[in-house]
């Protein structure tokens, strides 16, 4: 796989530079010319890095991931990604990798074939890896990529990948809201399923996908006063700002997620 290590493009943040390059020669090492593309989406290319914000990556093979590579690649990548706010040099790494055919053409829900993240850490250490599965987020995932990205190999995005439609797109932003049923859902998560929360109900009511620090500050113009609370506490904690613990407040969450989840459903479903 001939990547161009020593010409990624030139705007991209010079902090997070030697980290990509090192998760670059993990995934060149692993996966060799299996590689058909490779894209980086979210913080750093939309909105800008926060302080605990993952460097999120795309990868799009020729072929299904078999289960020993699958275990091998997870446990390399754990080299080159940090717990967010635990490494002044090192970001949290979240990596999807997917096979061509299961996404081109478009279908839903499509399937990935690995997903890396350090809330997997443990897991992986001990030897547990996740299967290759359906995955209906992979609608949000790649309407996100499509429209906010740069190709460090392969093809632009839009390029590449079908357009979603926006029915199934619709149908992904319902069926992630309906995973959060139990307090222990949130369970060590609460400010991101928060800023999760915001960013399906601006994506719902726009057609939009926004970062989450811009969909938390058009919720809080549009939220009743005895949710705002929870947003404020979530995005200033994503700002890397003073905030309130979220798994102080279980019962201001429930109200909020009950309160998007009827908001959705009454702009989706109608």
């Amino acid at each position: 796989m001939p990547m161009p290590y020593s010409t990624l493009p030139p705007d991209l943040p010079e902090p997070i530079t030697n980290q990509l390059l090192d998760a670059l020669l993990v995934l060149e090492s692993q996966l060799g010319d299996a590689v058909q593309a490779i894209h980086l989406f979210g913080s750093a290319i939309d909105g800008g890095l926060k302080p605990y914000s993952d460097i999120d990556l795309l990868i799009t093979m020729d072929a299904p991931l078999g289960e020993s590579k699958r275990a091998v690649l997870m446990t390399d990548l754990l080299s080159v990604s940090a717990f967010p706010g635990t490494d002044s040099t090192r970001r949290a790494l979240e990596v999807t990798v997917l096979a061509q055919e299961d996404v081109v053409p478009w279908r839903h829900p499509a399937r990935r074939q690995m997903q890396f993240g350090e809330w997997l850490r443990d897991d992986i250490n001990a030897g547990v890896f996740e299967p290759a599965m359906a995955d209906h987020d992979l609608a949000i995932l790649l309407a996100k990529v499509r429209r906010h990205s740069v190709a460090l190999y392969g093809p632009p995005a839009h390029e590449f990948f079908d357009e979603v439609p926006a029915i199934d797109l619709q149908r992904s932003l319902l069926e992630t809201l309906s995973q959060w049923n139990t307090e222990a859902d949130w369970e060590g998560d609460e400010r991101n399923i928060v800023l999760a929360l915001v960013r399906i109900w601006y994506t719902a009511m726009t057609g939009d996908i926004a970062s989450k620090d811009a969909a938390a500050g058009w919720a809080l113009q549009r939220l009743p006063l005895e949710h705002k609370h929870v947003v404020m506490a979530a995005r200033d904690a994503y700002l890397g700002l003073e905030a309130v613990d979220l798994a102080a407040y279980p019962k201001e969450r429930a109200a909020l997620l009950d309160y998007i989840r009827f908001s959705v459903r009454a702009k989706l479903e109608a």
